[in-house]
């Protein structure tokens, strides 16, 4: 069956005002998220919350999506609101013991780089390496690695199965950040087997910021306790009329985690995206993402950019003697959304759908230069109309 890009293009309206290649940074929100939380709203004004119960239905009716998406099961996925959350909840449930140490690569997201403010009070030993030196760096003491699925600087992908082999058999827990990469790219628990995978739905998974979730392995669930209780931590708190006082049973299933409250709006947004990727299916999104991102950096390359293939949908530039922050606010000005990470201009190329600006969009950057200014654009003009800016 052949997907209907156009209408799935129409579900996002800043698309048809912006040149936007920046998804790794924010994914816009589909018209039906913002239509799940109106509906949300309006069901609060109508039955004044008498039904709020109800809601949780709803977000374990969410948890089973997630889960499918993922192929995991329901009692894998807790709720969270970023995936530094989610870090917190393992790093801090975890019994360190002096003398142990954590393994992330270098130029990891800061969430995992600045991992010795969680546990170096443990005497927790925090080692940072490059890609070439990572399996010499697992030893005996090596009790945690974190990793990203996909860089968000440089658009690198470490072969997560090898690494959650090679790691099982040390016995070594591993835990993933799949914000950068689930929603784009097709992540299976079953293949990757991570301990605990994070994702923040704000980037790929085009949901609201605070919006997230977290997966928790049946094995590791036996031996990570919850580190936040709240009324929700009771195995029994459906019973409202009246709840349990006392030391709290919890849950066998990841549920345990949360707590408390959920904010509800948010997931709302998010199981309307959610659904839209399912029904677009995980295996075209991931297909189309990545055929557009290899397009982009073979036009790179002939442009004389360094472009190089990482097997992510992540298409991180150089161009020799130009700076990437000042190409990405010169781009910005002409309505095209790049950003600037680390060295790199990251551009993330997902439709070649002409717009209203009198530009046509293209997945090529190419260089102006009239002796005075050198410029970097994504677009092109028109025939017979005029470059904007």
């Amino acid at each position: 069956m052949t997907t209907d890009w156009a209408a799935v293009r129409a579900e996002f309206p800043a698309l048809a005002e912006w040149a936007y290649l920046n998804s790794a940074t924010f994914g816009q929100l589909p018209r039906r998220a913002w239509d799940a939380v109106a509906g949300h709203w309006q069901r609060r004004d109508t039955l004044a919350c008498i039904d709020f119960l109800d809601w949780y239905d709803d977000a374990d009716r969410l948890r089973a999506s997630i889960a499918r998406l993922i192929h995991a099961t329901p009692d894998d996925i807790a709720f969270v609101t970023n995936a530094a959350g989610a870090l917190g909840i393992v790093a801090g449930g975890l019994e360190w013991k002096h003398g142990d140490n954590v393994v992330t690569l270098a130029d990891e997201f800061p969430n995992y780089l600045y991992l010795p403010a969680l546990v170096e009070r443990y005497g927790v030993e925090f080692r940072e390496v490059p890609w070439e030196r990572f399996y010499d760096s697992i030893d005996a003491r090596t009790r945690m690695v974190t990793l990203t699925e996909v860089n968000y600087s440089s658009g690198f992908r470490p072969p997560l199965a090898e690494i959650s082999r090679f790691l099982r058999e040390r016995g070594v827990l591993l835990f993933v950040d799949g914000t950068q990469s689930v929603g784009a790219l097709r992540f299976d628990v079953q293949t990757a087997r991570p301990d605990a995978l994070a994702v923040h739905g704000y980037k790929w998974m085009i949901s609201p910021t605070g919006a997230g979730f977290l997966y928790v392995s049946p094995q590791l669930r036996r031996h990570l306790p919850a580190n936040a209780v709240g009324w929700r931590s009771h195995r029994t708190w459906r019973q409202v009329d009246n709840l349990h006082h006392g030391t709290p049973e919890l849950k066998e299933s990841a549920e345990k985690y949360e707590g408390g409250g959920l904010p509800f709006p948010l997931l709302y947004a998010m199981e309307a995206s959610v659904n839209l990727m399912l029904e677009i299916g995980p295996e075209v999104i991931e297909r189309r993402v990545l055929d557009l991102a290899g397009s982009a950096r073979e036009r790179l390359c002939r442009l004389g950019a360094d472009a190089r293939e990482t097997g992510s949908q992540i298409v991180a530039t150089k161009f020799l003697d130009h700076d990437p922050s000042r190409l990405a606010r010169e781009l910005k000005a002409r309505r095209v959304v790049v950003a600037a990470r680390h060295g790199f201009l990251r551009v993330i190329s997902t439709t070649t759908k002409r717009i209203s600006t009198g530009w046509r969009r293209g997945s090529v950057l190419s260089f102006d230069h009239d002796g005075r200014t050198t410029g970097i654009y994504l677009m092109e003009p028109k025939r017979g109309s005029r470059r904007r800016g």
